[in-house]
């Protein structure tokens, strides 16, 4: 599709990061100058939807429905096995509308015990039956499905989906009668706490707030030639203040994504509410040399993690999430 193979070229030539920043620069850890820990006993290993993670780290829903992608799925999904941790794919509408393109989402036969999720768009969920994802999600042989709300996206597309009336309802369909667990993911942009208890509401198993401060779609589409996509260009909630609200109204797991950048964000973001953290576009161009140089930035992440939890006296997730983390800037 092109454009798919826009996307792609774009996200890996072009400037297409939020001048907003995440939020997360706001908030501050207590230190702790006497550390009781020793850093290699330091254990990051967590959980989500019933699979274990050696760490806290996802590898965001990027691509597919090309042959370029199929090499970078497939680069991403051998760093997560390494690594030990979980992956989305992304959209598979391309695959559904053209099966030979399956290929391009095939990474079980180099990912065989990692988290793995497939990847639809909201609006699909209406337009589809839960027969179809069903059989999609077999196909790939993933654990659960991500469905993306892309409403920005869709609106600056000059090919978008405009027409949102039947989402919900048609999601509350899909999680009551698929048997896999159903997350729901924003692009960019943000999940607001009033949002996120709407989603809850409908039995959605985990959100991922997929927050302003990292890749703008809007800015994507505008490379692309939209003419109302500078309009939107900053649109969205930042990443820290969505996983805030989110945090407070819901006791789903919450995926924090959108612009985290090392470590030091990571625990952030653990510590004000994520289950895990997932990152897409340092890891989009990292995999692009090989799963090699994606295992080295996901081990930088790590090591950078686990240096802020024994700098806050944490020893395990646990007691990270129990760290006393205060908002210094407003």
């Amino acid at each position: 599709m092109v454009r798919k193979k826009d996307h792609l070229r774009i996200c890996l030539e072009d400037r297409v990061e939020f001048e907003k920043s995440t939020g997360f620069e706001d908030y501050e850890f207590e230190h702790r100058a006497l550390p009781t820990t020793n850093l290699d006993e330091v254990d990051a290993s967590t959980s989500l939807l019933g699979k274990d993670l050696k760490l806290p780290l996802f590898i965001g829903a990027m691509t597919g429905g090309t042959p370029r992608a199929r090499d970078i799925n497939r680069n991403l999904a051998e760093s997560a096995q390494e690594v030990g941790i979980g992956m989305g794919l992304g959209s598979q509408r391309a695959m559904l509308e053209d099966p030979d393109l399956t290929s391009t989402y095939l990474v079980r036969d180099v990912a065989p015990d990692i988290l793995l999720l497939g990847n639809i768009g909201a609006v699909q969920v209406s337009q589809y039956p839960v027969d179809r994802l069903r059989e999609m999600i077999t196909r790939v042989g993933a654990d659960g499905l991500a469905v993306h709300l892309n409403p920005v996206q869709e609106m600056v597309q000059p090919e978008g989906d405009t027409d949102w009336r039947n989402v919900l309802p048609s999601l509350e369909r899909l999680c009551r009668e698929l048997e896999f667990p159903v997350v729901v993911k924003e692009v960019g942009c943000g999940i607001s706490g009033e949002i996120a208890v709407k989603l809850e509401s409908v039995g959605v198993s985990c959100i991922d707030v997929a927050g302003a401060g990292g890749t703008c779609f809007a800015k994507v589409e505008e490379h692309r030639g939209s003419d109302t996509a500078a309009l939107f260009s900053e649109w969205g909630i930042p990443t820290a203040e969505s996983l805030r609200q989110c945090a407070e109204v819901t006791r789903l797991p919450l995926i924090a994504s959108g612009g985290l950048r090392s470590g030091l964000d990571c625990a952030k973001a653990l510590a004000m509410g994520a289950s895990v953290v997932s990152f897409a576009l340092p890891l989009l161009r990292a995999s692009m040399d090989s799963p090699h140089a994606v295992v080295r930035v996901l081990e930088s992440f790590a090591r950078q993690l686990k240096k802020t939890m024994l700098l806050v006296g944490a020893s395990t997730l646990d007691e990270l999430k129990r760290a006393v983390i205060r908002k210094v800037k407003e």
